[in-house]
Order: C-alpha cells, then structure tokens, then sequence
C-alpha cells in the first residue's frame, strides 16, 4: 500500500463573528471589542474579634470562599484576632453551577482547620456594579459560629457582580486559576508594563593631557576604555605615543531612564598582549550628564583622572591627576531602535518636544485561543497554562493566564496612542512555566506558541476586524500549528488631515538622514536595548521574562536563513514577473497572434505618436483606472503569516539545521567554525540586501493594490490631477521644469526625504507576512 499523505495543516486566516460590544449595545463603554462576561468579586478586607483556641490560646485565621465547584483561600495570618487580608477574588459567572456563595473564617492551628465562624450570599441577591459607578464599600457582617447559633467576631468584605472593566479585574485572584495558589497567584494575574525611556549616551573622546606613564621608559599606547553596567567599549589605540595623545573617537551606549549605572571612563596603556595598566579613570553618574532634546550642538569639557597608588588608613591618596578632554551627553533627537525596522510599533524620537502630533487610537481585543497544543504533562495528561503578550510603542501588556485549558478565553481589552500608521502591533502566546509554588521549575523557559504581527496602515479607519489567527511555529523539525488565536482590532482616527499629512514626513527623526548613524553602529545600539529591556522587565513583579522579551522584539530575524533568502528571491522574481508579462503580451501583439488586439495597439501608437502630450496623461489615466478596477477586490483582513511565501513548508531538515543553528556555531572544527561564521554574516547580509529590494519593488505594487486604502486614494487623486495638469500644460514646459528642478544647485537642496519618497516608505509590503 502507498504510504498515506500527512493531512495538509490550515495555515489561513479566518473572519469570525464573536458577540462582542462594539456590535451590539452594552452597559459598559470600555468593552467594545471583547465578550462581556460576568465576574462575582469578593472582597475580604478584614475581620475583627475573631475567637482563641481553646487549647493554644491563639487564632491562626483565614478565609476560604465557596461558590459552586470553585474555592479560593487567603493568605493566613498567624496570632491574631483581627487580621486585615485586603484580597480581591473573582468567580466567573457563567461557570458556576452552585446557588450561593459561603465564606469560611478558619483556624489553621487546629488540625483539621476548624471553622470559626461563617456567612453565606444567595447569588440572586448580590448587587450589580459597572463602571462608571463608583466602587462598592466594604460592610462589616457577623460571624456565626458552625452551628449559626453564637456570633463570634465579625468581617468586613464587599461581594458584587461586574465586568472585565472593574478595577478589581487586573487584581483579583480569578476562578480560571483556580489551582494556583500562594504567590505564584500574582504571576496568573493581567498586568501593564512600561519599557524604560532609552537615550543615546555619546561620548566623544578628543584628547587627554599630561598622562602618568606606569614605565617612563617606554611610550604608552593609551587608549580609552568606557564602562556602563555590564558593557565594555574600547576606541583604537592613540597613534600619539606620548603623554598627551589624541582619538577624536566616538563611542555609544544605550542607557535606560532611571540611570542606575555610572559611566566609568579610564585611559589604559597597552602594555602588552593580555596586560594593561590603567592611568587614570573617572565616574560620572549619568543623572548629572547634559540631555540634548533640540538639534543643538553640545560644547566639550574636561574632566579629572584620578589615580590610585596607595591605600593607607582606609583613606585612598591620590597622587596626580590627568585630564581627559571630551564630549559627552544624552542624544534624545534619534529614535533608539528595540525592534527591526520593518516592525517598528514606536518611529518618535526620545525628546518629546520633537513628537509629532497624535492622529488615532489602536484598540486590542484578545478574546480567546483554539485548539492549543500540551506543553507540559501534569497528573499524566498533556495540559497548558497560556496567557498572551501584546506590544505597541512602550507599552506592554500581558493577559491573565488561564490553567489547564487547550482553549482560553480571555477577552481582555486594551489601547494605545497612535502618532504613525506605519507601526505594527505584535500579540505573542506562551506557557506559564512559573505557577508552582517556588518556581521550582528547573529553570525552564516559557515555551512560544506564536505570534501575530498587524500593521495598522493595513486596516480602514473606523472599521471592527475580527479574524481567528494560527499560531505558527518554526522549529527544527520543521513547521508547526499550535493553535489558533481570536483577535478584535480597531483603528481609530481623531484627526484626518493629521493623518493624510503623515504620509508626507519622513518616516524617522530628522536627524536619522541629516547625521545618519552607520548600519553597525545602529545594530550593536539595537542589541544593546533589547539587552537592557530585558533586564528592566524582568525585575518588574510578576517579571516579563527574558525569552518573552527577545521573540516580541525578533532578536533573531538578521541571523542567515537559508529558507530566508530563498523567499526574498522569490519576492524580488514576483515583482519582476509583471515586466515578463508585458513583454510576452508584446511578443504576442507583434506576432498577430489576435489580429483585432494588434490593431487596435498599433492605432493608440500612432495617435500617441501623433500627439506626444496624450501620452502621460494616458500614462496617469492607466494608473487611476487600475487603481478603480481594483477596489472591488481590495484585501478585506489584515496580512499574516504566509508560510508558502516564506518557504516554510517547503524547507529541509538540514536547511533548519542550519538556521536554528547558535552563532557563532556550534558545530566541530575551528577553521570549519571560523569560515562558517564569515560565510553566514556576509549571506545574512546580502539576505536583508534581497529582502529590501524586494520590500521597494512591493511598496511600488501597493500603490494601487489597495493594501494601504488611504494612500492608494491619496495616489488615485493625484493621478487624475496630474493627467489634468499634464493635458493642459504643454509637454516642453514639464519637461523643462523638471529638469530645472532636478539640476538645482545644492544650496537649494534639502537633505531629508522628498514627499514622494516619505510617501513611498510608508507603504505596506509582503515584509508584514514573512515568517
């Protein structure tokens, strides 16, 4: 028998039709895009006069809360009688099967927990509370002994039913994770992060003056070396061999607001090949370094160097002091790149006095996942833990996760600020590795499960997308569908001509073309911030974990990919195929292979020969009615991953080898590792090469594809004014202007972007659905 063909995987994307607010009227206005669902809160605050033991003569309290087949427990408090717990729990509605909720104060000295006291709720009676109303004020209620005879104390709590919009959802211990408990229950919850705000630390090293030589019988070969946190930069060894040398050497750091490290600068002599004397160094704390929010040259300085040569008494003697001679500031008027280029969520630059105007609002919904695979075995079944990461500028947000449940429902909602169109929001999905009490995990990391891109230039203003998409996966063994993930997105815009004049201005800070940095220079800065955002998220609480923060930010895409280069190539023979059309319908029309259609091509030349100022306004015409013709079928949902397009299905084992392969490798033999690593970074290179040529070649295509709906209208407007203008001002007067312009002399030029190749940039490309 032939072996059987594997099922083929469903990698498309799908429109659903959730019952979200924004169809439908709502009792709250801040869930327009989810499933309103209903939450009972309970708040514990606190409780009073608890009784004693009778046989330890001390209270141990805590409070247990039962409501259908859910139970969640406080914290205990040990010896006390009135103990002030302040904790928040939610139970989801439409899961319980019980008719009323009761609350337990126990005693956890006694052996089986004794019950102190309790009080129960019919759930038919409990109030109904929805933002904006004001929250609900905690009530003291009596105790009742287990027999409900003696009242014995008495507990302030408030119990309501709301939403997801409550203040209490991001701080309520919630049923979905009703087997988490202790501290790891902060670790389930919904949070919001903030990425520090990242400056451009310069420093312009000029010279330094009378150094103290460790051997004054040989020149030093001094060079200076910086220091921020755990990063080392070196310049060149001064060519200057005497005690005052020169550099004119510039170094970068990233440096991450609050400044909690120095900048140590130290001039050191070579002394050899693995020895170096220091002659003298300095500490500057970075608070009191000059900000540079305008472009504004910065003026030099001199600062002191000081040597160390003895110890005596605790007390450190300086003996001379040299001086370093120095430009040194915080450039806040470049964007400081976290992300690749073409994923950019954030293009503004660190000054805000140099942020352009706010044009819209991006509203998120993650309502739920599908058919999620197990990523961890727990009681001899396969289970998952997933919760959702979603990025846009420097904002953050994490999902609460749900335990042990192939498919979650979240529906959770979220927004940001919108300054550029040209931005992209990306929503990752991960196990929670962390829910066991201690973390004793072994210090796994969280498994991905994938991740969604949406470029908002892609998406009408004004308009609900609701679309299902899979999580896509690629790992060494080759490509994988993890699941599916349900998503709501709107673009909002407040101001239209705020947005339609963005697509005039250059894509970057000014000073991104005026004083560009080197493509090095912005890779190692690049590395550099994903490094410090992964510290500082990492140390927030509950922590975004290192790996989390690396897949969000693609820190891995210029590694070389052979399944990479072989899509761009496929890309750039995409673009060009539209060329090897015309010239096979060419071949056709000249061979009389349809003799109307040869005839009727031969006339329109003539005429256009006949009468030369018909042919760009023909030219234009042609543009516009293509433009026209293609709106009916302009794209209806955003871009995603295209797998065929991204040659992932198709890949071999020893292709993926290669590309999951570390860097530099880890394969045997060090001349083999050596010219593996220069062959990699020189094809990793050409690779982005491709993969821009490709992007220019699509953004050129999408200007009448309708990818983009507001610049496509933008280009069909100026298409027809253009085929007006051209009709009625002779052809030798265009000409002659153009040319005028083009052969100005420099003092006239400017050295930003022209409108048109602003405009150009911001286009949308197949960039968006690469894998």
């Amino acid at each position: 028998m032939p072996p059987k063909e594997k099922p083929r995987v469903d990698y498309t994307l799908k429109a659903t039709s959730p019952d979200i607010g924004g169809r439908k009227a709502t009792g709250s206005d801040k869930l327009t895009l989810v499933e309103q669902r209903q939450f009972i809160y309970v708040r514990i605050v606190r409780a009073n006069g608890l009784p004693l033991n009778n046989i330890s003569g001390t209270c141990n309290p805590f409070v247990e809360l039962k409501i259908g087949n859910y139970k969640g427990i406080t914290r205990c408090f040990e010896q006390t009688s009135n103990p002030e717990w302040n904790e928040v729990y939610a139970f989801t509605r439409d899961q319980i099967l019980g008719g009323r909720l009761e609350i337990l104060v126990r005693d956890k000295e006694s052996a089986i927990n004794e019950i102190i006291g309790h009080l129960s709720f019919d759930l038919g009676h409990i109030p109904t509370r929805f933002p904006p109303d004001s929250p609900m004020a905690p009530q003291w209620y009596k105790l009742e002994d287990r027999n409900g005879v003696k009242i014995v104390g008495e507990l302030m709590l408030a119990v309501w039913i709301g939403n997801q919009a409550d203040d209490a959802f991001p701080v309520a211990w919630h049923s979905d994770a009703a087997a988490v408990s202790g501290k790891s229950v902060t670790k389930t919850r919904s949070n919001v992060y903030l990425s520090p705000v990242l400056w451009y630390l310069r420093i312009q090293v000029i010279a330094a003056q009378d150094l103290a030589p460790a051997d004054r019988n040989r020149k030093p070969e001094a060079y200076v070396k910086a220091v921020l946190g755990n990063l080392v930069l070196k310049t060149k060894v001064s060519k200057d061999m005497n005690l005052n040398p020169t550099w004119n050497e510039e170094v970068m750091f990233v440096a991450a607001e609050p400044f909690d490290d120095p900048l140590v600068l130290s001039v050191e002599d070579k002394m050899g090949a693995d020895k170096d004397v220091c002659l003298g160094r300095s500490v500057i704390p970075l608070h009191q370094v000059e900000k540079r929010l305008l472009p504004q040259p910065i003026g030099d300085q001199w600062i002191t160097l000081q040597k160390h040569v003895a110890e005596v008494e605790e007390k450190t003697e300086v003996k001379f002091a040299s001086r370093l001679h120095l430009r040194i500031f915080l450039d806040g008027i470049y964007h400081v790149f976290d992300e690749p280029t073409y994923y950019c969520s954030d293009l503004r630059a660190t000054s805000p006095k140099l942020w352009p105007d706010k044009i819209g609002v991006l509203e998120l919904g993650i309502l739920k996942a599908e058919g999620l695979l197990p990523t961890m075995s727990k009681d001899g079944r396969g289970t998952t833990d997933a919760y959702c990461v979603a990025k846009y500028g420097p904002k953050w947000v994490r999902t609460r996760t749900i335990v042990d449940s192939f498919a979650p429902k979240w529906n959770e909602q979220y927004c940001w600020d919108v300054y550029d169109p040209y931005t992209v929001v990306t929503i990752g999905v991960f196990h929670n590795y962390h829910l066991q009490e201690g973390d004793k995990n072994g210090g796994k990391r969280d498994p991905r499960l994938g991740k969604v891109r949406i470029r908002l230039s892609t998406l009408e203003t004004g308009r609900i997308y609701t679309h299902s998409y899979p999580l896509i996966v690629l790992q060494p063994n080759g490509l994988k569908k993890m699941g599916e993930l349900h998503l709501a997105v709107k673009f909002s815009c407040s101001n239209w001509i705020d947005l339609l004049h963005t697509y005039s201005q250059p894509l970057l800070p000014m000073m991104h073309y005026l004083k560009p940095l080197s493509v090095y220079q912005l890779d190692s800065l690049r590395h550099q911030a994903t490094y410090t955002l992964s510290l500082r998220l990492g140390r927030a609480d509950p922590p975004l974990s290192r790996e989390v923060v690396e897949y969000m930010l693609d820190t891995g895409v210029n590694r070389w990919s052979l399944r990479r280069g072989k899509a761009n190539c496929e890309r750039v023979m995409a673009c060009l195929s539209g060329i090897v059309f015309i010239w096979r319908q060419f071949d056709q029309i000249r061979h009389w292979k349809n003799s109307a259609v040869t005839i009727l091509i031969f006339s329109l030349f003539v005429a256009m020969v006949m009468s030369p100022k018909l042919i760009l306004p023909a030219f234009f015409l042609a543009f516009f009615v293509i433009g026209v013709w293609r709106f009916p079928k302009r794209p209806r949902h955003p871009p995603h991953m295209d797998t065929k397009l991204s040659q992932a299905e198709t890949a071999q084992i020893d292709e993926l080898d290669e590309e999951f392969d570390t860097f530099p490798t880890s394969k045997q033999g060090e001349a083999l590792k050596t010219r593996y690593d220069r062959l990699r970074g020189i094809a990793g290179r050409l690779m982005i090469m491709i993969g821009d040529l490709a992007t220019q070649l699509e953004r050129i295509h999408a200007l009448v594809s309708w990818r983009d709906p507001r610049a496509t209208a933008m280009f069909l407007i100026f298409c027809l004014i253009a085929c007006i203008l051209v009709h009625k001002v002779q052809f030798k007067y265009l000409v002659l202007v153009t040319w005028t312009y083009a052969m100005r002399p420099p003092r006239l030029r400017v050295g930003i972007p022209s409108i048109p190749q602003s405009f150009l940039r911001r286009l949308p490309a197949k960039t968006d659905s690469m894998l």
